[in-house]
């Protein structure tokens, strides 16, 4: 008899232990719209470096030669194109920042919780694994919005909605997912570098030192130098085959290795890291703002911090 009371408490913990992973829709609402808003306000912020590493990167495709700096392409932009060339693709940008960037940070703890609850453990590598599964699997969904916002980029004269009419009609819907292999390579390798590092250096700073949370603590654990040497080469990968328009047969590159291969052959191995410093200027701030914004807003919506 006692036996079987046990084993229907044992049951009864069970079950609540499989309720409690299920949060209430409010709870997920404001988990989600917070991570999404801090991102999107970060991106409005830092856009305008966003356009200037595209730029950067699309600099003689195909050739050697030599290149314009961040400070000459942004002076380029206002010369030739005003001020307003800065925000090319601000309208697609904010949209994928509320969606990508709801789903990465969004993500990033229920698949953390999920690591610790099947294999009853939090330490550094199920953090990355956490980072790269939220990265590539936002990515994989906001893909076309992406592609939209680069093509905009590039055209100070294309507007949204005809752009994406244009690009379905011409190449296809498929190519609306056009460099989605690298791009989910890089979110997973960015994600993993900025969540990971932030959330295993907040856990050491908090336990070894006096530093306690709030901004000081936050400001203290970006990881912008890490994410920007990790994610460059591929971050222009990405670009240079979102921007690739056209037939099959008529294409520069037919994949992201191969477009990693060209590149290093006809433009040199530093082509690569073309735009890095963009990258870098525009990651540092943006992760800054992100994390606060995001950890302040958790706070003011009930939410424990990352």
């Amino acid at each position: 008899m006692c036996r079987r009371i046990c084993v229907v408490v044992e049951g009864k913990e069970e079950l609540r232990k499989h309720q409690n992973l299920l949060p209430p829709f409010s709870k997920v609402v404001s988990h989600f719209g917070t991570s999404g808003l801090s991102v999107a306000l970060a991106t409005g912020v830092t856009h305008p470096l966003d356009v200037v590493k595209v730029r950067l990167q699309m600099q003689h495709v195909g050739q050697r030669g030599p290149l314009i700096g961040m400070t000459g392409i942004f002076v380029q932009l206002m010369k030739n194109e005003g001020f307003r060339s800065l925000y090319l693709g601000l309208t697609p940008a904010l949209t994928r920042s509320v969606l990508y960037g709801g789903l990465r940070l969004g993500l990033y703890e229920p698949t953390k919780v999920s690591f610790d609850w099947a294999f009853g453990s939090t330490n550094v590598l199920v953090k990355i694994a956490s980072g790269a599964f939220a990265g590539a699997f936002s990515t994989a969904l906001t893909n076309p919005v992406e592609v939209v916002k680069v093509r905009l980029q590039m055209n100070p004269n294309a507007v949204p909605i005809a752009e994406v009419r244009e690009i379905v009609s011409k190449e296809g819907i498929g190519a609306l997912w056009k460099g989605v292999g690298p791009a989910m390579v890089r979110a997973a390798a960015l994600t993993a570098s900025q969540l990971a590092t932030y959330d295993e250096t907040k856990r050491i700073l908090v336990k070894r030192t006096s530093l306690e949370e709030g901004f000081q603590l936050h400001l203290c654990v970006v990881a912008g130098v890490l994410s920007t040497l990790i994610t460059a080469p591929i971050d222009m990968i990405k670009t240079r085959l979102m921007l690739q328009q056209g037939s099959e047969s008529i294409r520069i590159y037919r994949n992201g290795f191969h477009c990693g291969y060209k590149v290093v052959c006809k433009e040199g191995p530093l082509a690569l890291y073309k735009g890095g410093f963009a990258i870098f200027a525009r990651l540092g701030p943006q992760t800054i703002i992100t994390f606060i914004l995001c950890e302040k807003l958790r706070s003011l919506a009930g939410l424990h911090t990352m």
